[in-house]
């Protein structure tokens, strides 16, 4: 086996430990950093095969740097509506976010 299947096993693994802590987590900041596992996982994933295949020099790296980017806007907002709500109701736990309006 290539060196590329171990990157793309390690990228797998990663990317379902953060899937688990997505489905089983029941706080909001957990669930967050799930998200930035399966995000990181995903990165891996292009980075890994962008080096290992010929003709997308750089490829890989740029999604990855997109990738990044958008996590951070989505931590940004994701916190700050954590944050909103637990001003609200004094608990980061998503069972207690079933009504969003008000």
């Amino acid at each position: 086996m290539n060196a590329l299947f171990w990157w793309l096993l390690v990228a797998f693994l990663l990317f379902s430990i953060g899937a688990f802590g997505v489905l089983a987590r029941r706080n909001v900041i957990l669930v967050v950093m799930s998200l930035e596992l399966m995000l990181n996982a995903v990165n891996l994933a292009l980075v890994a095969t962008a080096n290992f295949r010929a003709g997308a020099e750089g490829a890989g790296v740029l999604f990855a740097l997109f990738i990044i980017v958008i996590a951070a806007a989505e931590v940004a907002i994701g916190l700050a509506i954590v944050i909103a709500n637990y001003r609200n109701r004094r608990t980061v736990q998503v069972d207690t976010y079933d009504e969003l309006k008000g």
